[in-house]
Parts: structure tokens; C-alpha cells; sequence
């Protein structure tokens, strides 16, 4: 179980986390980053019912939450993170969901890397 500080339960923060993050989507899941340089690491999970019925809902919620569980404690603060299973997360492997997690946020938090530099490449080029 993730600590309360390090959940995101709100439908505020979930909808912030969407609208305003860097997605990046495999065939199990599709996450969502946002970098904010303070607070806690927060996560979030949907898992609709086009997943499977309760016990497999359950059961990939608890793999997910496993994974971020090792994100939060490699950065402990600064992301905000939602990740969404798709309905081929029901039949997949823990090594699977595993691996599809940790190569979307790298994806991310790469994505949100050059979007920094290009952002501060502009800034030096317009003279700010």
C-alpha cells in the first residue's frame, strides 16, 4: 500500500495529471507525468471495468501500485503519475506490466527532459 502523501485521489489532481502531462502508452498501459519540482511523488490508477471483473481489477491494481511503489522510492518527490491499465493488463505477467511501466516512464520523464531544453534553448535564443 502507498502511503496517503504519495496517492493521488482527487479528480482535480487526476485531471490536472492528464490534460497537463506527457503520455506514453504500451500495450498494457498508458502513463501520464507531470514534473513538479515540489512535494512528494503522487500516483494515481484507473482501472475501468473493461479490464475484468473485480478480483482481475484488483489484481492489476496491486501490480501497478507494486511498481510505482519502486518509483517512489528511487524519487520520492517531484512526479505526479497516473497510469491507466488497458484491458490486455488482465491476462499479462507481473515481469510484463513491469517492464511496460518502467519503459513508459523513462519514455516520460525523457519526453519532459527535451521539452526543458528546448524550452531553455528558446529562452537563450530570444535573449531571456
Amino acid at each position: 500500500m502507498l502511503p496517503a502523501a504519495n496517492r493521488i485521489r482527487s479528480a482535480n489532481e487526476f485531471s490536472y495529471t492528464v490534460r497537463s502531462g506527457v503520455r506514453s502508452g504500451r500495450r498494457n498501459l498508458v502513463l501520464y507525468t507531470v514534473v513538479e519540482p515540489t512535494g512528494p511523488s503522487c500516483v494515481g490508477f484507473i482501472v475501468a471495468k473493461t479490464v475484468g471483473n473485480a478480483v482481475v481489477r484488483n489484481r492489476v491494481r496491486r501490480r501497478l501500485r507494486a511498481a510505482a511503489a519502486q518509483t517512489i522510492s528511487a524519487q520520492p518527490s517531484g512526479l505526479k503519475i497516473v497510469v491507466r491499465a488497458l484491458p490486455a493488463a488482465a491476462a499479462a505477467s507481473w515481469p510484463e506490466l513491469l517492464k511496460d511501466y518502467n519503459s513508459a516512464l523513462q519514455m516520460n520523464l525523457e519526453k519532459v527532459r527535451r521539452s526543458d531544453s528546448t524550452r531553455s534553448e528558446g529562452k537563450v535564443r530570444d535573449g531571456q
